[in-house]
């Protein structure tokens, strides 16, 4: 199970540090290609400034693993060459249009334009000093202002004869599924190029600018009319137009420049609690995804006594098979409002937000970027809530023993409160970041949310009827 966690939560081992980027060959130039950025690509692009010197630092995202075989530099080079040319996603970058300040074209290599070259970190051992110099180098290396919008790293160890790998990438590049993704994939390139056996081309890598078309002409087809964008003036209009914050409230801190957030990881619940959930609210016609957020709108009304659980949902949108193993940026937001009060118990609550992620669902393929242009709102998303099953992937077990784990940045927000839960074989799991002023807010709502999803599998008969859940019998301290 790939847990998601800041870089300093891994662990790497001491070893001998190469740094990999892809590089234009010499006498190779990008070609222009008419294919537009996504929306939310193009806004990306603009909330950075560039002139700022760690244009990564809250902002990368990676993936990390140790790589089951021995180290040979010339397979690392080969393998990496491999997957630009097989990901055009990793070979394309946003540029300025040099006679219209501002407006943003797309440029783009072949697979035969791009090198890799490698630089050796002799300065560098222990974990501690791994860890800072790979944050540093991530930090000051990627931004969607420049390519190329991946760095890779491998430590040596010599002591196992094996290594690891990192690879961290701008978000303009890389989304969650593709950080799962890439551990099996580098791994069975790396290994077929160490034993030189054949590799064969799949038809499951399409191109990120091709989605970005498919993405643009949804967006164009977006008026004031349409019912995505009734969907989220509702719940826009609901709260003065503003994106809804963590509940029970975050202790405003006017920070600049302040301290990291607070990171956690940390398994809530075995395979046979959440089994035990799973089986009971499909005996009432739901499934996990319902119990999940009915479980954290409880938690919040019990806390808070908001009558309305509001947050963000990021939501995959790769449109069929053709991406399904791509790397790139197929993320789309929705909102989610289940309403709920003082006296609503689990069968109640089930109801309402299972009536409430059908609703923000059919927003999926409507591109949020263009919405928010449409109702000319400039507020940003300060609460988000992402829940994944990843049972269908039949690596997991593979994953779990090479210590593969998704990274994410540390965040310097002092209000933004993010949870990723994730259904796994091992059972539920849930990574969050949130302010350093909330941290006993926020540990005391992942324990109430805790105890009301594990009562979904207890409280719910065999039968299907569920007993009343009240704020007095959760268990939650």
């Amino acid at each position: 199970m790939m847990e998601y966690t800041p870089l300093s939560d891994f662990g790497i081992r001491p070893g001998i540090l190469t740094l990999w980027t892809a590089v234009l060959r010499p006498g190779r130039d990008w070609s222009s290609d008419d294919r537009p950025l996504t929306s939310a690509h193009e806004k990306y692009y603009h909330s950075f400034d560039s002139t700022d010197r760690n244009p990564g630092r809250g902002r990368w995202i990676g993936t990390i693993f140790e790589m089951d075989a021995p180290f040979d530099a010339q397979v690392v080079r080969d393998l990496l060459w491999v997957w630009h040319a097989r990901h055009e996603g990793l070979r394309t970058t946003a540029v300025e249009a040099s006679d219209s300040p501002g407006r943003l074209t797309r440029s783009t290599c072949a697979g035969s334009d791009v090198d890799i070259v490698h630089e050796r970190v002799s300065d560098v051992f222990t974990s501690a000093e791994l860890n800072d110099r790979l944050n540093a180098e991530l930090e000051s290396r990627l931004s969607p202002l420049r390519w190329p919008h991946c760095l890779a790293a491998t430590i040596e160890h010599r002591d196992t004869g094996n290594f690891t790998l990192l690879v961290g990438a701008d978000h303009s590049v890389m989304d969650a599924y593709s950080q799962v993704l890439i551990v099996t994939e580098l791994r069975a390139l790396y290994r077929a190029l160490l034993d030189g056996a054949a590799l064969y081309g799949s038809d499951v890598y399409g191109s990120a600018a091709d989605y970005a078309l498919l993405e643009r002409e949804a967006a164009a087809a977006l008026t004031a009319e349409s019912p995505p964008v009734a969907l989220w003036r509702e719940f826009l209009d609901a709260a003065d137009r503003m994106f809804p914050r963590f509940q029970p409230s975050v202790p405003h801190v006017d920070e600049v420049g302040g301290p990291p957030q607070t990171s956690v990881s940390r398994w809530l619940l075995t395979d046979a609690e959440a089994t035990a959930i799973d089986a009971a609210v499909t005996a009432l016609g739901y499934r996990a995804t319902t119990a999940v957020f009915a479980a954290l709108a409880l938690a919040s009304n019990r806390l808070s006594g908001a009558a309305d659980f509001r947050t963000i949902m990021p939501m995959a949108t790769r449109p069929d098979a053709r991406w399904s193993e791509s790397v790139g940026w197929f993320v789309n937001i929705v909102p989610v409002w289940i309403p709920v009060n003082g006296d609503a118990d689990l069968s109640t609550a089930l109801a309402a937000t299972d009536t409430a992620l059908r609703r923000a669902r059919s927003a999926t393929t409507a591109p949020a970027q263009r919405i928010l242009e449409i109702l000319e709102v400039a507020d940003e998303p300060r609460f988000a809530v992402s829940f994944v099953d990843i049972r269908r992937l039949h690596d997991d077990e593979l994953i779990t023993a090479l210590r593969g784990r998704a990274l994410r940045s540390h965040s310097y927000s002092s209000e933004e409160v993010y949870f990723w839960i994730v259904r796994a074989a091992k059972g539920i799991n849930i990574s969050a970041r949130f302010p350093p002023a909330c941290r006993a807010i926020a540990h005391r709502f992942i324990e109430e949310f805790t105890a009301i999803l594990r009562a979904c599998g207890t409280e719910i008969s065999p039968t299907g009827d569920a007993a009343v859940l009240s704020a007095t019998n959760t268990g939650a301290a």
